[in-house]
């Protein structure tokens, strides 16, 4: 079976900026697109009113669909792109229909008046749960946002991409995640900017003088960790260029300061089977939020 890029489509803006954002990523992956609309099933009551009747309910779930589906055609020729109508919990058929895909891509609300997401319950229940990637793309996304800005200082689609971020921990060769942000930089011919967060020395807290000498050589040994990961990486994607950060303190924002300038934020999500359950880690979590630019999250064992 081909694999997809597959979208969470239920007609409001932010589904819609996903659907326009999945259809340039399966051009470039050369894969088949697919509208997923998702929708709980009318109450009996609900059923029964005039205005809210079955036979309405039914039209509007194959009209969103369909009119995407159209529109997709229209602005990107040659992606093929196919429709389907499942009903069920969101975050429960949104699973089910990830299950095939290359990737899942949903849409979430902009924060008004300041950058980030609001992610709500049912994206977040997909992304601790899905085993492939699931791409989140805010309402306004445009297709010149990807893109650096011209001499004019205007962003435009014909300028080169920005470069894709990637929230590198090296306490683990997480294999699937670094291959995929690899890739994406690949794909779009850009920079890979690599951000590693590290703690700093406990003497921090206790208000005792910084040791200049040992954090030197903390940031060299994390760097040289860093080196060391992706160097299998960089000998399969030569021409991919690496922008390395190492840095001392909290992860999360250093990835929210460097999605300011990238066009895709890649970080990682451990698959967990164990009686607990999924979940989201914090920084994952506070970067979904609070990104400036759209937010891949990749499950890795």
């Amino acid at each position: 079976m081909m694999r997809t890029v597959t979208v969470g489509l239920d007609g409001s803006l932010e589904s819609l900026a996903a659907a326009e954002w999945a259809a340039r990523e399966a051009r470039l992956r050369g894969l088949r697109l697919k509208l997923v609309h998702a929708g709980e099933p009318v109450p009996d009551p609900m059923t029964e009113a005039p205005p809210l009747g079955a036979e309405t309910h039914q039209h509007w779930s194959e009209r969103i669909p369909r009119e995407a589906a159209e529109g997709i055609r229209a602005r990107h020729p040659g992606v093929e792109v196919t429709t389907e109508q499942l009903n069920g919990r969101p975050a429960e058929v949104l699973l089910k229909a990830a299950d095939d895909a290359e990737l899942l891509v949903l849409g979430t609300r902009g924060l008004s008046g300041m950058g980030g997401f609001m992610v709500g319950s049912a994206g977040l229940a997909v992304a601790a749960h899905a085993e492939r990637p699931v791409v989140f793309v805010r309402a306004g996304e445009r297709a010149a946002d990807e893109h650096l800005v011209d001499p004019s200082g205007v962003p435009s689609a014909a300028a080169p991409f920005k470069p894709v971020v990637l929230g590198l921990d090296t306490s683990g060769p997480h294999d699937t995640l670094i291959g995929f942000a690899f890739e994406a930089a690949h794909l779009r011919a850009t920079a890979l900017r690599v951000v590693h967060a590290w703690n700093e020395p406990p003497y921090i807290a206790y208000g005792l003088p910084p040791d200049l000498e040992m954090n030197r050589a903390l940031a060299v040994q994390e760097a040289d960790a860093v080196t060391e990961m992706l160097r299998p990486w960089c000998e399969k994607y030569p021409s991919v260029e690496i922008i390395g950060d190492t840095l001392s303190g909290r992860a999360a924002n250093h990835l929210v300061d460097a999605s300011r300038e990238a066009w895709l934020v890649v970080v990682g999500r451990r698959i967990r089977r164990a009686a607990l359950g999924a979940h989201l880690g914090p920084v994952t979590h506070a970067v979904l939020h609070h990104s400036g630019a759209p937010v891949a999250v990749v499950p890795h064992d």
